[in-house]
């Protein structure tokens, strides 16, 4: 059990983030103009307005929290809040942003997948 939790909080991340890192450089290298956001929003704005607030408000939530939680120390707010309800407040805003950032994120993505205006033919996606 020692190995898989140091194997997959401890080893992995930089397996992941080191093919994320090498894998975008060599696409940039060798498909350079194959990059493309394929953005579909002057076609179709059906849904998008709240989907992205959605995103995007958590997104910043969760940024935000984990900026704070992560690099205040405790001895700048120990004395007016409690660890306890330090933690609390965390888990109440951290799971209400994560969950803007799920509801924004699946609307998004069933509009790519869906929308008639985000959907290409096959032979189009390969090139």
């Amino acid at each position: 059990m020692q190995f898989l939790n140091m194997f997959f909080f401890d080893i992995y991340p930089y397996i992941a983030g080191a093919v994320f890192l090498i894998g975008s450089w060599l696409r940039y290298d060798y498909g350079q103009y194959t990059w493309r956001a394929a953005s579909s929003q002057m076609l179709d704005r059906k849904g998008m307005n709240l989907a992205s607030n959605l995103f995007h408000i958590g997104i910043l939530g969760i940024f935000v929290g984990h900026f704070f939680g992560m690099l205040t120390p405790h001895w700048m707010y120990e004395a007016w809040l409690p660890i306890e309800v330090k933690q609390k407040m965390a888990m109440f805003a951290g799971g209400a942003s994560g969950v803007l950032c799920l509801i924004g994120g699946v609307l998004l993505l069933k509009r790519r997948l869906f929308s008639h205006a985000c959907v290409q033919p096959l032979p189009e996606r390969i090139s």
